[in-house]
């Protein structure tokens, strides 16, 4: 399959395909006229790609992530699960570190000068 093609099966502009080809996260060959050619599992992997960048994965975690679902003695539904559950405990902890800084800021705000250290009930 062609990049076109490719890029057309996916909704993905060539540039982003090139780019993820790039980071290692999609393969191809090359034909005798240079071109690209992708195997077809391709519109799927970047189908993968896609969704995970929506659900908040970062390029450089999706890399990390993709050989796991691959070479995985579990099924790769089990593998995502475990993947998913490690991503909402990270988004959990981040909420946690959010909700104390808007404290903070909070706080902050109702100071007459809010640069001065926090005043300590006592």
């Amino acid at each position: 399959m062609k990049i076109g093609q490719v890029a057309r099966l996916t909704g993905t502009s060539p540039d982003a395909l090139r780019f993820y080809e790039e980071k290692g996260l999609i393969g191809s060959t090359r034909s005798a006229n240079g071109y690209r050619c992708y195997a077809p599992e391709t519109v799927h992997l970047v189908g993968y790609i896609k969704m995970a960048q929506q659900l908040g994965f970062s390029l450089a975690e999706i890399g990390e992530n993709l050989p796991m679902l691959w070479t995985s003695t579990e099924t790769p539904v089990q593998v995502l699960a475990e993947i998913f559950t490690q991503k909402l405990q990270a988004i959990d902890q981040r909420i946690e570190q959010l909700q104390h800084l808007r404290s903070a800021l909070a706080e902050r705000a109702r100071q007459v000068c809010p640069l001065m250290p926090a005043k300590r009930a006592g």
